[in-house]
Parts: C-alpha cells; sequence; structure tokens
C-alpha cells in the first residue's frame, strides 16, 4: 500500500469518502479485496486480507 497517482491501468474504487486506486491486473488476482483500518492495543493501521489469504498465502503486505 502507498500513496500515488493515478495511472491508466489502475481502477478506481471509492468507499466512506476514500479513493483507493488498484492495478486491474492485480486486482483480478486477488479480489475479493478487503481494505480497513484497524486500531489495537498494539497501534492502527490498515489491514487488507484478499482470496490469497484463502489459497495458502498469508494475506499481508509483506513478505511471507
Amino acid at each position: 500500500m502507498a500513496l500515488d497517482e493515478l495511472k491508466e491501468d489502475d481502477e478506481v474504487v471509492k468507499n466512506d469518502g476514500i479513493t483507493y486506486l488498484i492495478n486491474k491486473k492485480l486486482l483480478e488476482q486477488v479480489k475479493p479485496l478487503t481494505v480497513d483500518f484497524i486500531e489495537s492495543a498494539y497501534g492502527s493501521g490498515f489491514s487488507i486480507s484478499s482470496s490469497l489469504a484463502r489459497g495458502g498465502a498469508c494475506g499481508s503486505c509483506t513478505t511471507c
């Protein structure tokens, strides 16, 4: 996840006043995709989950 400018191959998704830009090819591979902002005792940040999590990958933004 990063701040970025709109590119030709991006899909634009708006939800709750927030605009997300997602590469169309990547979106096809991971959808359905869920982005949520969470707060916990460990801090706050974005939680991203996708169909990859059900396919054996961890579903995290970091390298497994």
